[in-house]
């Protein structure tokens, strides 16, 4: 039994963001709305301009030092922890920045941060924010990729969809996530469906034959394939007591 099925309550997850609604569409479709309407997942999304005190609202200014863009501020944004963690009557929130120097989301961090109790997302923007934030605030740094967006929006969508394929109860079939592309350090093999031939195109006739060890082996060769062709790198995970096949 994982940790979180230990647990009974829904994971909570809190976004904060100076744009609530695009967070809320990237949520109102798909497995992760599924899995807020059936109470699996606890999410709220926090407008950051809310936390200010100021009559314009204002969540950045200006860097320390000179530069270009804006940073910023770091008082908003302890006081969306501290009013989030109020109102959730817990301590224990895992404070996540989005940031392109934070580690590396991979299947394994998805995993381990769906035994959370509680993840708060911040919404990076701007130039950045304020180091103090990323020094006294958030427990860890997290990035997608060697890129940059405009806005850490995406980089939470993307978080918590990663993160909520790990929750009991999210995805219907726990097999499928367990055979999922990275779980075993492979790419996923070739899929198919009907029809069986299409324009002059066949379906590989070990799928069709019924022979479940060969299906199996046949796939595995191809995930090794596929994996040696686009993503070297990976094979060093991968599980060798299983045999290539190929």
């Amino acid at each position: 039994m994982s940790e979180r099925e230990a647990k009974t309550s829904a994971l909570k997850i809190d976004i904060v963001t100076i744009f609530p609604r695009m967070v809320e569409s990237g949520l109102a479709e798909g497995i992760v709305a599924r899995a807020i309407a059936a109470g699996i997942i606890d999410l709220g999304v926090h407008d950051l301009r809310t936390f200010t005190h100021d009559r314009h609202r204002v969540v950045d200014d200006m860097p320390f030092g000179g530069g270009p863009g804006m940073v910023l501020k770091p008082e908003p944004l302890f006081a969306a922890v501290e009013s989030i963690r109020e109102q959730r009557h817990t301590t224990a929130a895992h404070v996540i920045l989005t940031s392109p120097d934070g580690e590396r989301l991979t299947d394994a961090v998805a995993q381990r941060l769906s035994a959370q109790e509680h993840l708060v997302i911040l919404c990076g923007r701007y130039e950045g924010v304020d180091e103090r934030v990323r020094e006294h605030l958030a427990t860890e740094a997290i990035s997608i990729g060697d890129y940059v967006l405009s806005g850490g929006e995406l980089p939470a969508l993307v978080i918590v969809d990663a993160v909520a394929r790990f929750v009991p109860g999210v995805v219907g079939d726990t097999a499928s996530v367990e055979g999922d592309t990275f779980r075993t350090g492979l790419l996923d093999f070739p899929q198919y469906t009907r029809p069986a031939e299409f324009r002059g195109h066949a379906v590989p006739p070990v799928l069709l034959s019924g022979h479940h060890a060969e299906i199996a082996k046949w796939r595995r060769g191809q995930a090794l394939e596929r994996t040696k062709r686009h993503r070297p790198d990976l094979l060093a995970r991968v599980d060798d007591s299983k045999g290539d096949p190929s």
